[in-house]
Formats: structure tokens, C-alpha cells, sequence
């Protein structure tokens, strides 16, 4: 079985590892993931929501 990408939470968090585990997962810097979740929780709340439903779905490592 060949071995693919898997979104698991990471070392490398500040509050629940959603943001770490995104860019690692996207090969992305985590501050621009965090500067992006930032910008969309200022708008409408929405980032917030999001951001939630994801700690909570995510698995850990």
C-alpha cells in the first residue's frame, strides 16, 4: 500500500496544531497559514468556526 499524505495535528503549535498541521500538509510556512486564519476569524467570524471544527476533527499524531 503506498503511502500518501495524511493531515495530522503536529509539534508545531501554538494553540491546538491545526495551523502546523495545515502547512505541513501543504508544504507552507505555518505563520502565513496562521496570518490567513487570522485575517478570515476577523471576517464574519468565520475563521473561528472553522478553525474549531478542524482541532476537533484533525487527528492527532
Amino acid at each position: 500500500m503506498a503511502q500518501g499524505k495524511r493531515l495530522r495535528k503536529n509539534n508545531d503549535r501554538i494553540i491546538f496544531g491545526v495551523c502546523g498541521a495545515l502547512a505541513e500538509y501543504f508544504e507552507m510556512d505555518p505563520t502565513i497559514v496562521r496570518i490567513l486564519f487570522a485575517v478570515f476569524g476577523l471576517m464574519a467570524f468565520t475563521g473561528v468556526i472553522v478553525y474549531l471544527v478542524m482541532a476537533l476533527v484533525i487527528p492527532s499524531r
